[in-house]
């Protein structure tokens, strides 16, 4: 019986370390892991962010693939990841509904307070959002370049004050992407420089930054919201439009419905294509490793052969 016993001690004495190394063990593991969260509400502000921090942080895009920002509302167990983020930064200007009545518990930054806001005669510039509203702001900010290098200075400043171990890694990369936004800037002005086109159709009117930088003009079927439905006055508005001014491509986006916009190009007997507004990307973008970069030049080679430039 006392042989027993000793082993029984024995037993008990081996399962309470391999007990206590395991434990060990994880909590090493979760000591590595523990990054903190960092959340972003749209497209173009999760691209600065994955791109300055790398893999130091647990950088996560608040909208799903594939929906549109205006309409979209956070589930509960998305809320939860949200307060529990070292840091959340939303695109503002009226473009994301939930934020309005959200209580952060987080740091958090309303990025439209920051840059450049244009009003939808895209005539003015509205320093700082004077009016935050869906009527009075237009608040596709990021397809104007310098917006996305204000963007990138102040991500990049807040993972400094957050993470401040990795600081040399974010002002490094910081300087790569602010190079490729100025790289992106250069190549539209030149591109676009000279054109026999002036105007492209498109079914939602998000390309304003884009045409007012690069001195275009954007014919849109429907207001800011790509869920808008769009009126027959307005469908033959455009028909008349494209078959007087011989355009021969108009766009749509991709994970909106393009049923009006075909009928159109069915009408007028031209081509149709997707341009992306970047305010989200689908399951498909994210499979084929699309970033900004990328989709900034696909939009180019689209609206210059549409514009017909030199």
């Amino acid at each position: 019986m006392s042989n027993f016993i000793k082993i029984l001690f024995l037993l008990v004495a081996i399962l309470s370390l391999a007990l206590f190394l395991a434990k060990k063990q994880n909590s090493i593991i979760n000591s590595v892991s523990d990054k903190p969260f960092i959340a972003l509400s749209t497209f173009s502000l999760y691209d600065i962010t994955k791109h300055i921090a790398e893999d130091t942080l647990n950088i996560f895009m608040i909208l799903p693939a594939g929906v549109d920002a205006h309409s979209f509302e956070p589930t509960p167990r998305l809320m939860a990841d949200i307060q529990k983020s070292a840091l959340v930064v939303y695109s503002g200007a009226g473009l994301e509904p939930w934020t309005k009545n959200f209580e952060f518990k987080s740091k958090v930054i309303d990025m439209s307070k920051h840059v450049k806001l244009l009003g939808l005669d895209s005539s003015s510039h509205h320093e700082h959002g004077d009016n935050c509203s869906h009527g009075a702001i237009d608040p596709h900010y990021w397809l104007d370049v310098q917006n996305m290098i204000i963007a990138t200075n102040l991500i990049t400043q807040e993972l400094v004050d957050i993470f401040p171990t990795h600081k040399e890694l974010y002002m490094q990369n910081r300087e790569k992407y602010v190079m490729m936004l100025e790289s992106i800037d250069r190549t539209y002005k030149k591109t676009l420089l000279k054109c026999k086109k002036e105007t492209i159709i498109v079914n939602h009117n998000a390309f304003s930054y884009l045409s007012n930088r690069y001195g275009f003009n954007v014919e849109a079927l429907s207001g800011l919201s790509p869920e808008a439905e769009p009126s027959a006055k307005n469908m033959l508005r455009l028909i008349k439009h494209v078959k007087k001014h011989n355009i021969k491509t108009i766009f749509f986006e991709s994970f909106v419905s393009d049923k009006a916009m075909k009928s159109i190009a069915l009408e007028a007997n031209v081509d149709i294509e997707v341009l992306h507004p970047l305010g989200n990307v689908t399951a498909k973008d994210i499979e084929q490793n699309l970033d900004f970069e990328k989709i900034m030049e696909m939009n180019l080679q689209k609206i210059s052969k549409a514009l017909e430039c030199q």
